[in-house]
């Protein structure tokens, strides 16, 4: 075989692509300004949402009167004081608004959570008749106003003989629709080889529930609590409608009871509102894991 004939049959390498490297190289200087202008994006964001929580902080921890001195407003206190915590606890019941709003705030969690996650299965995984029209009634729920049904919601807590108590913050807010919706697209995405395993086992609904489906919703169980304890934390006109004991009262109550003195004290009115935001950024803070999931698996975004 000739030289010619070896030349013919062995394939000739292509030269590389001059533009090639170039390409690469551009792409790569591309992603990476991408990604800068992601990150400043990101941290101007972030500015803009921390800013608020950050000047409370600062009028909060400052001499009373000092921010709004007339030399200018003070971005940072020229000393760390906790006076005006001590004038808010020492001229109202702030611990008793604090507790006030933690029980509710837990029992109003606790069932709207339970019930939630019971009805969210049953519209997930339970066939019976009319469910999709009640589901679309329960979700048609979400359309009316709160102050719409308040009138209706006072002669449910009056007949009931709960007026003026916890029961008639806590009945009330037993339940959402929001949380329905979001725990029945949850089961939605469980595997139905699961639910068609325990069912073949001889599990029942209640059993396939308790034993299956719930260990698997840790992200929508923290989801769920995160913000039916957020709602009922800074609820504010139904406890001002059905709370008449100033000794019940909750801390949005105390709040607005605090700026509606003859000499409002901003100050003062700032480390109010940063001990009743301060539990639920801490909660979210330690939960946010589980928030994001629960949100993900839940097909939200």
């Amino acid at each position: 075989m000739t030289s010619s004939t070896l030349t013919q049959i062995a394939p000739v390498a292509e030269p590389p692509h001059v533009n090639g490297p170039r390409r690469r190289r551009g792409g790569r200087d591309g992603s990476a300004f991408g990604l800068v202008v992601r990150i400043v994006l990101a941290v101007v964001a972030s500015a803009l949402v921390f800013f608020p929580l950050y000047w409370m902080l600062v009028i909060a921890f400052s001499p009373s009167g000092e921010v709004f001195r007339p030399g200018g407003v003070q971005l940072w206190p020229s000393e760390f004081s906790t006076e005006n915590f001590a004038t808010v606890f020492a001229r109202f019941p702030v611990a008793d608004w604090f507790v006030n709003s933690l029980v509710i705030g837990a029992f109003v969690t606790a069932l709207t959570v339970i019930v939630n996650l019971l009805a969210g299965y049953a519209f997930a995984r339970v066939r019976f008749a009319g469910r999709g029209i009640l589901f679309i009634l329960a979700l048609a729920t979400m359309m009316i106003p709160v102050q719409a049904i308040m009138v209706a919601q006072f002669r449910l807590v009056t007949g009931l003989h709960v007026a003026g108590t916890y029961w008639s913050v806590i009945l009330p807010g037993a339940a959402a629709a929001f949380g329905l919706f979001l725990a029945r697209q949850f089961f939605l995405s469980i595997p139905q080889e699961l639910i068609e395993a325990a069912r073949m086992d001889g599990a029942g609904h209640l059993r396939t529930f308790l034993q299956i489906v719930l260990p698997l919703s840790k992200p929508l169980i923290a989801v769920l609590t995160l913000l039916t304890l957020l709602g009922s934390w800074n609820d504010f006109a139904w406890p001002l409608i059905a709370l008449k004991d100033p000794a019940l009262f909750t801390l949005p109550i105390g709040l607005l009871y605090l700026k509606g003195q003859s000499t409002p004290d901003y100050s003062a009115s700032m480390a109010l509102a940063l001990i009743s935001v301060l539990p639920m950024v801490l909660l979210f803070l330690l939960f946010q894991r589980y928030f994001v999931q629960g949100f993900a698996r839940s097909g939200i975004r």
